[in-house]
């Protein structure tokens, strides 16, 4: 089936999937209005096997050390599935499947399955990491950017989280919880009761990011866009607290977006 991009639409919405650029949601209308920051880099991309920055580009699996190349240094950022062409399994009006290959630089073979479902007032993503070889330490999530205007005031965040990871200089947590401390914000928070992060364009849209994952980071610290990312586990995950995949245990993870108007 092509790598040409793909369109899914639902009453007024509608969502355009890159399968060649990363598998990433390169755009989601609502009534006309885009809610992701354009351009090659952004919309939403998927992240996987690992999540955010991994410190100086390793992680340890058993007694081997393995190393990633080091694009944001002195680490590691974001997986490498968002760098390549993944497959068309399945397209429909509402609904379309991805797939890739995990290959090097990452050092296990393995699947990445993105599903995308719409409807008028959501968007679905689940994800999946499997393995029918070696198991392996993964995390998967996504990284929106949404656009920090509509034509307005700018968009406001509104999460509870139950606590924050203390940043270090590094931009990885140092293994310290804190109290939840006002934005602007590069940090990771706990959602014990998983994800739920509403974006308000005032007089325009709400939007909440739900996932029954209990991670999120959220960047705020550029003028175009926000990022509110849903995911497996904390920054630096594969050393802190990796998730094994394993020949008859994937990673699975899905996030809805809904969203109403005001």
């Amino acid at each position: 089936m092509s790598n040409d991009e793909i369109t899914l639409a639902a009453g007024d919405a509608e969502v355009v999937l890159a399968p060649a650029n990363g598998g990433r949601v390169r755009s989601l209308r609502v009534g006309g209005a885009e809610l992701l920051r354009q351009g090659e880099r952004f919309g939403c991309f998927p992240m996987a096997p690992w999540c955010g920055r991994m410190r100086d580009g390793r992680f340890r699996d058993g007694a081997t050390v393995h190393r990633m190349p080091l694009n944001s240094p002195p680490h590691a950022i974001h997986g490498t599935v968002r760098d390549g062409a993944w497959r068309v399994a399945r397209a429909a009006r509402t609904e379309a499947v991805l797939t890739y290959d995990l290959v090097a630089p990452w050092p296990y073979p393995g699947r990445v399955t993105q599903l995308a479902a719409l409807t008028a007032d959501s968007l679905t993503l689940t994800m999946s990491v499997e393995t029918y070889d070696s198991s392996f330490p993964a995390q998967a999530g996504w990284h929106p950017w949404f656009n920090r205007t509509l034509d307005g005031e700018d968009v406001r965040i509104g999460f509870s989280p139950a606590w924050q990871e203390e940043r270090g200089e590094d931009h990885l947590p140092t293994g310290n919880r804190i109290e939840p401390t006002p934005g602007p914000w590069d940090d990771c928070f706990g959602m014990p009761g998983g994800v739920d992060v509403t974006l308000t364009w005032p007089g325009r849209l709400e939007l909440a990011v739900i996932s029954r994952e209990e991670w999120v980071v959220v960047y705020d610290q550029q003028p175009e866009a926000v990022c509110v990312e849903p995911q497996t586990g904390p920054p630096d995950g594969l050393n802190t607290l990796p998730r094994l995949v394993t020949p008859i245990e994937p990673l699975e993870a899905t996030t809805t977006w809904t969203w109403r108007r005001l």
